[in-house]
């Protein structure tokens, strides 16, 4: 897979040789699973909001939820379960779970913040783009402050189609940073994160995850790098 810009990036050098020095225009990133391990943090919230329904945990339901984000999770949950509750509250109330761990227990991974930095630095602009929502990622402030930390911050709500398999965070993520998408290189470890950033024309590189169910394999073939590591980056 190569690289149609004029930016010099040569995604052939391999994961982390290629991230640094960076050749590329503009970096998009996720968050959950990519820049911080909040994997087991929403299963956690999912365990709650089914036990309290007295609905058998499906992992496969995590899955799910963790691709389509909150509107749209809450949707299918709803129909999936026949849940005769408003999407709206079961948004509020997983946001309201979701804060409560996001307050005390997330950090970033090793060697992102400083990537992140690097980045910058560099005079790379960066941008954040997520199916979050800005009420749980407030929580984290003052120990991990996304306004901060990037040029731009894009969140599901604030775009037509929120869910990852479409590419609205991303384009909207090139859009606020003034760079054109074919210059951007997304940051991701769901597939169809990956799929849906390199369909409207960008790079991605997949990013390893904490979650043992990562479809790894698939994401290799499909991304056009791959990162175990954000300490494997040498700045």
């Amino acid at each position: 897979m190569g690289f149609s810009t004029d930016t010099g990036f040569d995604a052939r050098k391999g994961g982390a040789e290629a991230l640094w020095p960076p050749a590329f225009g503009a970096a998009i990133f996720d968050f959950d699973g990519t820049l911080a391990a909040t994997e087991g943090l929403w299963e956690e919230v999912d365990r709650i909001f089914f036990g309290q329904r007295g609905i058998e945990y499906d992992v496969l339901a995590h899955q799910t939820l963790a691709t389509l984000g909150f509107a749209a999770g809450a949707e299918w949950v709803r129909q999936t379960y026949g849940l005769d509750e408003p999407t709206a509250d079961i948004c509020d109330e997983w946001n309201r779970l979701g804060h409560a761990l996001y307050e005390t227990r997330v950090e970033l991974r090793p060697g992102a913040r400083e990537y992140l930095a690097a980045l910058r630095r560099a005079g790379v602009p960066i941008a954040l783009a997520t199916t979050n929502d800005p009420y749980v990622l407030s929580a984290m402030a003052p120990r991990v402050d996304v306004a901060e930390l990037f040029d731009a911050v894009v969140c599901g709500k604030e775009v037509a189609h929120a869910t990852k398999d479409h590419p609205d965070v991303y384009l909207e993520a090139a859009r606020r940073l003034g760079v054109d998408p074919a210059a951007c290189l997304v940051f991701e470890d769901i597939l169809p994160g990956v799929r849906s950033a390199r369909g409207c024309g960008m790079m991605a590189c997949a990013v390893c995850c904490a979650d043992p169910r990562q479809p790894r394999e698939a994401l290799r073939r499909e991304a056009d790098l791959w990162l175990d590591s954000w300490t494997d980056i040498a700045l």
